[in-house]
């Protein structure tokens, strides 16, 4: 700013039109002059002016003599006034700056003859206010409000200069728009000479506001530029009506039997959740108990399938929506074998067996006995019966595409006829010692149960060791002495026939080594030859030892005899004799028995 103070002399004034400074920081205001011809002394004064007033106020004077601060201002103690380098002009620093320091500050020069000037600078002050705060309506708002409704609030407190606030939703700025969004603003100047602003926002909300972020943004000035600051996004709670209603099961998450607990839940899109009832199609009147939405059949049964519905009923426009489902209930009922319980078949005859099951599903049927699989489907076919047909047969139903369905039944099965035996032969031989206990078994099948007998020729001693029975088998053993050759019958009867199983026994005569006395004639000479033949072989085994004593039978590889007994008595002598090769001789030697001896092994035991 420049200012002629006279036109016959003249001041050329520069000062900056506005110094900005952060609050606490240090101003610096700097004044230049020049004159038009040289001064003989010059005189400076700082004035200072609040705003909005036309007084001013001094706060320094100096001149080539003095410098003087005044007393009583709001600068005292804290400013300064010093030279500029070499140029013609005085800097003014303020030290500590205040708030109240943002005011007009005025630099007069005067140079006597040589002119006068003055120049001003306005001195503004800065300090960003704190974060935003923002704060969102915590009671629902509901999209049928015909006006905007305060959704939230948003404040920066202690600023300078005043800043400003402005609203987002989604990072789009939100502009007051007429019957939909207000923007409502409150200014705070504290006493502390800081700006604290709240700023409200009215919104007139949607129902595709619930998922929607509203944030707002202050704006502030500092030295030489300007900032913001955004404050956290916020959901609202949107009130609205529901428009769709859906009811699905909960629980199980499979196919539902018999049995089963099932959880129906019902959902509407209206906020808040309204009330829901239930009920069947079938019974429109009759409500079902329910809670929180959701409806717990325990133990279904079949009775229970059909259409449910879920209604609910805004309290705010009063309509009616509805949501429904199918609910099926399957079943598999016990089954039922024909023939039931029992069936008698004949030998050699045929029989079909039938298992069914009712069920809402398709099942599968397997046919068992004794824990064995034998058919599939749920017929059985049995073609000519024997007696291994009979037993229980088991049929098991179940459900293949729900595993948890499952029922079984039975029928037994009674082959009738006449005994048969268990073994295929029929006819046994067996030999046996006289004298000697043989045991004799006989097992018949048989429906009736068949009783057994047994009859004997050839032998009067026998006696029963066991006989034991059960519903279709019976078994019979029998101990027979042996005194001659014997036959014996076992007869299975009952009163469709009979089975005869038959046994021959050849008795075999027990021959010792010691001849029994014989008292007939013909025996008698046998007896005779029989001793004979022992002194025989007495006198040979005497002759041996005594040249082997002499030396005269040599032992080696080709032979070798032995006498196994030197201390013999006189009643009895024993050779033994070996030999290791079969051109040696042998000698063979016949017991009473008939038994023969074979070359590598001979014993002989002879007695007097």
């Amino acid at each position: 700013m420049r200012l002629n103070m006279a036109s016959w002399a003249k001041v050329d004034m520069t000062m900056a039109d506005s110094v900005e400074v952060y609050l606490d920081d240090s101003a610096d205001i700097p004044c230049q002059y020049v004159f038009s011809e040289q001064p003989r002394a010059v005189m400076i004064q700082w004035f200072v002016r609040n705003p909005g007033s036309s007084n001013r106020e001094r706060i320094y004077y100096g001149d080539d003599t003095q410098q003087i601060v005044d007393n009583g201002t709001d600068f005292m103690g804290r400013i300064t006034v010093s030279d500029i380098g070499d140029k013609m002009g005085v800097l003014l620093t303020i030290q500590d700056v205040q708030l109240s320091d943002e005011r007009e500050f005025f630099c007069q020069v005067n140079g006597m003859a040589a002119g006068n000037g003055e120049g001003k600078t306005h001195l503004r002050v800065f300090d960003p206010p704190e974060a935003p705060i923002i704060e969102g309506v915590l009671a629902g708002i509901s999209v049928t409000n015909e006006l905007p409704s305060k959704i939230a609030s948003c404040e920066a407190r202690n600023g300078f200069p005043k800043p400003n606030i402005t609203w987002y939703r989604d990072s789009n700025p939100l502009n007051p728009t007429h019957g939909k969004i207000n923007v409502v603003t409150l200014v705070t100047w504290e006493s502390s000479g800081f700006y604290s602003v709240q700023s409200d926002l009215q919104y007139k909300v949607s129902k595709e506001d619930k998922d929607a972020l509203f944030s707002c943004e202050v704006s502030y000035y500092v030295p030489g530029a300007a900032r913001t600051a955004e404050s956290k996004g916020i959901n609202i709670t949107v009130h609205y009506p529901t428009a769709v209603v859906k009811l699905w099961m909960e629980s199980p998450q499979a196919l539902v039997k018999e049995g089963d607990t099932v959880e129906l839940r019902c959902q509407g899109d209206g906020n808040p959740p309204p009330p829901y009832t239930f009920n069947r199609e079938q019974e429109p009147e009759t409500t079902l108990e329910a809670r929180d939405g959701k409806l717990v059949l325990k133990e279904v049964t079949r009775g229970d399938s059909g259409v449910y519905q879920c209604r609910s009923l805004d309290l705010d426009t009063y309509e009616e929506v509805m949501g429904d489902m199918q609910l099926n209930v399957h079943y598999l009922d016990p089954a039922v074998v024909v023939p039931k319980d029992s069936e008698v078949m004949f030998k050699g005859e045929s029989l079909t067996a039938t298992c069914n099951a009712l069920s809402s599903l398709e099942t599968a049927t397997v046919w068992f006995k004794d824990r064995q699989r034998v058919g599939t489907g749920h017929v059985l076919l049995l073609q000519d019966a024997t007696y291994s047909t009979a037993g229980e047969y088991v049929c098991e139903v179940t459900v293949p595409s729900l595993p948890g369905l499952h029922t079984s039944g039975s029928v037994h099965i009674i082959v009738q006829g006449a005994p048969q035996m268990k073994d295929s032969d029929r006819e046994v031989e067996m030999e046996q010692g006289l004298g000697k206990w043989v045991n004799l078994s006989c097992e018949a099948h048989a429906h009736p149960l068949p009783s057994i007998s047994w009859s004997f020729s050839g032998s009067q001693s026998w006696r029963e060791v066991l006989t034991r029975a059960n519903e279709h088998n019976i078994i019979s053993l029998v101990s027979v002495k042996v005194t001659s050759d014997v036959t014996a019958l076992c007869n299975a009867t009952n009163e469709m026939g009979t089975e005869t199983k038959s046994f021959s026994i050849r008795a075999i005569p027990m021959v010792t080594s010691t001849a029994p006395y014989l008292p007939a004639e013909g025996n008698g000479v046998i007896i005779v030859v029989i001793i004979l033949c022992i002194l025989l072989l007495a006198i040979l085994g005497s002759v041996l030892y005594f040249l082997h004593k002499k030396g005269k039978i040599p032992c080696g590889r080709s032979g070798k005899q032995e006498i196994t007994k030197e201390n013999a008595n006189k009643d009895e002598i024993v050779v033994e004799m070996k030999t290791d090769t079969k051109t040696e001789d042998t000698v063979l030697l016949k017991g009473v028995n008939g038994d023969k001896n074979g070359p590598s092994n001979q014993y002989m035991d002879l007695r007097k």
